[in-house]
């Protein structure tokens, strides 16, 4: 499989399909070209699936490959895929920069979905930090290349960004991992959680041990009290 129709089925909500789909394509995947391709698909269903780890390796292979084959192509693969691993570990400033690199590199090779992906996660960057009106303008930004590309599940991100976007300083958390706290705090069990975000119960059980090493807690109830404290429902 290729690694675009991986990044579809995440799209779609199939996050075990696209996990089982690109772990098989990234063990098949020869040649710096193909393999900086998967990797680069592969880092982001691992961050979906909650594996920062492996994210984090994948990401480190790639600046082997980059190291080896110094292109605007690689440079801009290596900073999309920098951006969000540090995204999701809450290094939103560490994020953007990596992110700006990559939207170069991105902007130098006239690819338009690649530039417009990069202003989505700028988006969620500058939410994190805080700075709502430049996080509106990469949105809207992004969302005039998505209508012009007809890309629907991109334009779907958007649309759930724009009406959904975490708030600032909420300890690192990403935008998932906010959806996933807000659901505890209303007593949904991880079956609920699952179930309403079309993922895999093992999923869930990462993202709310991510979420409770983040805040500092180790209970439900705790991290509960934290999104009332925070307005976060």
């Amino acid at each position: 499989m290729q690694p675009g129709l991986a990044l579809l089925r995440l799209a779609q909500g199939r996050l075990d399909d696209a996990t089982a789909a690109i772990e098989r394509t990234r063990q098949e995947a020869e040649g710096p070209v193909e393999r900086s391709r998967v990797l680069s698909a592969y880092v982001e269903i691992e961050l979906a699936a909650g594996d920062n780890e492996d994210a984090r390796a994948a990401v480190a292979e790639l600046d082997d490959i980059a190291a080896a084959f110094d292109t605007p192509y690689l440079r801009a693969v290596v900073g999309y895929a920098r951006g969000c691993v540090l995204l999701a570990d809450g290094d939103a400033g560490g994020a953007h920069v990596a992110l700006r690199r990559a939207w170069v590199a991105w902007h130098e090779l006239d690819a338009l979905y690649e530039t417009a992906r990069v202003r989505l996660q700028m988006a969620r960057a500058c939410h994190q930090l805080g700075d709502h009106d430049t996080a509106e303008l990469e949105l809207d930004a992004a969302r005039r290349i998505f209508e012009q590309l007809n890309a629907a599940p991109a334009l779907e991100q958007v649309r759930a960004l724009a009406g959904h976007a975490a708030p600032s300083g909420v300890r690192g958390l990403t935008p998932r991992e906010v959806e996933v706290l807000r659901l505890v705090a209303t007593g949904a069990t991880n079956r609920e959680i699952a179930d309403t975000l079309v993922i895999s119960d093992r999923t869930v059980a990462r993202h709310v041990s991510n979420m409770f090493s983040k805040l500092g807690v180790s209970s439900r109830a705790a991290a509960t009290a934290f999104a009332y404290e925070h307005d976060l429902v």
